[in-house]
């Protein structure tokens, strides 16, 4: 169970993202578009659809491969966010044109080298909690002082783990080449889904009947069914029937393991987070640098000022591995997995490097406001960070 940081302070209760005008999210980007260069820097506004949508919709209104689009941060298709997409060789008057459903073009500019993920400071957003508990405001107000003071906790949180809250699961299955529990688990669990026939499906599956949850999955289960369909070829041959997975999909669940391990190391430090003790890893906020301490006494003060943070592991074959106390947990997370740093070094494109990841992150320009039963909420956050784990501090039991 989640501990908070923020636990003397009772939650606002509430719910979010009930319309897309409650969850509205702006990228702060890392620099402006030149004027001059082959791609079309276009910020855009889209509604209800994932970035991977969009430039999906783009790629086929303008004729340009999807590859070759480029953006700097991944957005979920709740709310309405703005963002930036690079478009190659198209005149920004043609992308101003544009009509498409979800999107709408804001600007675009020219600029020289296409956007990579990552190219982007952070995001900034406004956030409206609905039908909030009493007292709400004065809670809201006393947990963000909080956060703003101490750092938020850079968890990654449920929605990092599926629909059924397993893909870490599937992850750590494959990293010990256990696929016949990773394909149990990429089926799932009927209870998790609320859908009949997915239910059947999945229940199917679990009596042994692959015929019968083949014929009950709905075509857009497209991995399911192919896992199913090469089983019932040979029902044996579990790393087999996993290549139907695509490799997208597979470094999605390794990433979700390492994102797991880091929660788990997370939790472990939360009372000292925001504290920096021999052996860490500190991250320089400033540069997304990373040293040993080797003195906390003479790190404390920039620990103090926000200019560095312990660091928890992203854990990968060739990670920077801390020492001292913050090394022993970690070491010992990662052996109550069965696994070592070398298990993450994996064939066919899945190596896993591994980084190492600030346990906390600065909240800036926070802000609470009440309007009738609602509170509404302005913060910003840098890129990588979550706006959930601020507001699960806030809300506690939403």
């Amino acid at each position: 169970m989640q501990r908070y940081l923020t636990a003397e302070v009772p939650g606002t209760g509430g719910i979010i993202k009930n319309s897309p005008e409650d969850f509205i999210v702006e990228e702060v980007p890392a620099y402006q578009p030149s004027g001059q260069g082959e791609h079309c820097f276009a910020t855009v506004e889209k509604r209800g659809i994932t970035t991977l949508e969009a430039v999906r919709r783009l790629s086929k209104a303008l004729g340009v491969q999807e590859r070759d689009i480029g953006y700097a941060g991944m957005k979920d298709a709740v709310g309405i966010t703005r963002q930036t997409i690079s478009i190659p060789r198209v005149a920004p008057e043609k992308v101003l044109a544009l009509e498409i459903p979800g999107i709408r073009v804001l600007a675009a500019v020219k600029h020289g080298n296409k956007l990579r993920l990552g190219h982007l400071k952070g995001n900034r957003f406004e956030i409206r909690v609905r039908d909030v508990a009493p007292g709400a405001l004065a809670n809201a107000d006393a947990a963000l002082k909080v956060l703003v003071g101490r750092g938020v906790p850079n968890r990654f949180g449920a929605q990092r783990y599926g629909v059924q809250g397993n893909t870490h699961d599937i992850g750590a299955a494959m990293l010990r080449r256990d696929f016949k529990a990773a394909i149990d688990i990429l089926i799932g669990d009927p209870e998790q889904v609320s859908d009949e026939r997915w239910r059947e499906a999945i229940s199917a599956y679990r009596a042994g009947d692959l015929a019968g949850s083949l014929a009950l999955y709905p075509g857009h289960f497209r991995v399911e069914r192919e896992l199913l369909s090469r089983l019932l070829q040979r029902p044996d041959a579990f790393e087999r029937a996993f290549h139907a997975v695509q490799p997208r999909m597979k470094r999605l669940y390794l990433s979700a393991f390492q994102s797991s391990l880091f929660d788990a190391v997370l939790e472990q430090r939360l009372e000292t987070f925001d504290r920096v003790e021999a052996g860490d890893v500190a991250f320089k906020h400033e540069n997304g640098a990373c040293f040993l301490v080797q003195d906390a006494a003479a790190e404390a003060p920039r620990a103090l000022s926000f200019e560095i943070s312990p660091t928890g592991p992203m854990f990968g074959c060739t990670m920077m591995a801390a020492q001292g106390l913050q090394g022993d947990l970690e070491a010992r997370i990662l052996a109550a997995e069965g696994l070592t740093p070398e298990s993450f070094n994996l064939s066919g494109g899945l190596r896993m490097e591994g980084e190492r990841r600030p346990l906390r992150v600065p909240l800036s320009s926070a802000s609470v406001r009440e309007e009738g039963n609602d509170l509404l909420f302005d913060f910003s956050l840098p890129r990588g960070a979550y706006a959930t784990c601020v507001l699960s501090e806030i809300m506690k039991d939403h």
